[in-house]
């Protein structure tokens, strides 16, 4: 019920237009809002990799239940593999003939310092058929996301009219870390002429302790400070933000535990290295029922409060404004991703 109560309220409201919401707002934020529910939320609460090399398990996709499906060409490609995975990748793109349907088709380059993302770029992004996601590893610095706005252009100039690539960026390192919220301003800024669209962090969390000398172990206690800043840069610049790798696939125990601390934390997703592990993080960054009711009354009271041209109102005891709106909006998507 709860469901299809949601379902007929997002057709009905088109996702809700939060720029003619007569609410009041600072002058500083409104701007943000304005642009923030101008775009598809995607959600991207099971971020699995597929090697690009390896055709078997590329054909393997459309079974897959992971909402983010992720064409890798750098930690899960052999140096020696590097060529195979972008040939691989083009031609998987240029064709379209693996079904990306209710999955973000997504693929991570290699990363800047490789000296190998160019050539990624070049060969994958001049297929007939663009991913709707790429995720740039490694980056430092606002030099690193400058000189990828730089190539990305150059690499897409035979699709100037295609819709901007969403982007997600990944904080591996200590320096990244303490940069993070200059490359999210930074990302922001060129957000606005760049052929991408900043979208979310992701943690990676192994690299992150082999630069820190780190021992890495299950409870991840030595990731608890680079956890939450991660998430807290990401809220702030309104980006999503991706938890790191639970890396014992076969125990799902721990990855329950730990995609709900996750969750509980504020990441709106996990990534996952083995398809055994997709139906427990996929559970954990799922809007609970409940919530998916309070979103969905939410709206309606919106709307009805629109129609009768009131202003800033209160729903349930609560004031409503308009973070509590997207919120409502987001959920209601994600559920409406789930279920199409």
């Amino acid at each position: 019920m709860i469901f299809h109560k949601m379902l007929r309220i997002l057709r009905t409201s088109k996702c809700v237009r939060v720029d003619r919401v007569p609410l009041t707002v600072s002058h500083s934020s409104a701007s943000t809002f304005q642009a923030l529910e101008s775009k598809q939320y995607i959600p991207r609460r099971v971020v699995l990799y597929v090697p690009g090399s390896d055709e078997r398990k590329l054909r393997k996709i459309p079974t897959i239940g992971a909402d983010c499906v992720v064409m890798d060409c750098e930690d899960g490609v052999a140096l020696s593999k590097k060529e195979a995975a972008r040939s691989m990748i083009h031609t998987i793109l240029q064709s379209q003939e693996i079904d990306f349907t209710g999955k973000d088709c997504s693929v991570r380059f290699n990363s800047v310092q490789s000296g190998l993302c160019e050539a990624d770029m070049q060969e994958i992004l001049s297929a007939k058929f663009l991913p709707s996601t790429v995720h740039l590893p490694k980056v430092d610095s606002v030099e690193h996301l400058e000189w990828f706005a730089d190539k990305l252009k150059l690499a897409l100039k035979d699709h100037k009219d295609a819709a901007k690539l969403r982007l997600i960026i990944f904080t591996e390192s200590a320096e990244s870390l303490l940069s993070l919220p200059e490359i999210c301003r930074r990302g922001v800024e060129l957000s606005r002429d760049a052929p991408f669209e900043l979208d979310g962090i992701v943690f990676g969390s192994d690299d992150y302790c082999a630069d820190i000398g780190a021992t890495r172990t299950k409870e991840a206690k030595e990731l608890a400070f680079a956890r939450q800043y991660v998430v807290t840069v990401a809220k702030a610049f309104k980006l999503q933000a991706i938890d790191l790798v639970y890396i014992d696939y076969k125990d799902l125990g721990g990855l329950k535990i730990q995609s709900e601390e996750g969750a509980g934390m504020g990441f709106t997703g996990k990534q996952v290295i083995h398809p055994s592990q997709v139906p427990v993080v996929y559970a954990a960054f799922s809007p609970h029922p409940d919530k998916v009711e309070w979103a969905a009354a939410l709206v309606q009271a919106f709307q009805q409060y629109q129609t009768e041209g009131k202003g800033a109102f209160t729903f349930r005891g609560q004031m409503i404004d308009m973070p509590l709106l997207l919120q409502a909006r987001n959920i209601l998507q994600i559920v409406s991703h789930t279920i199409r």
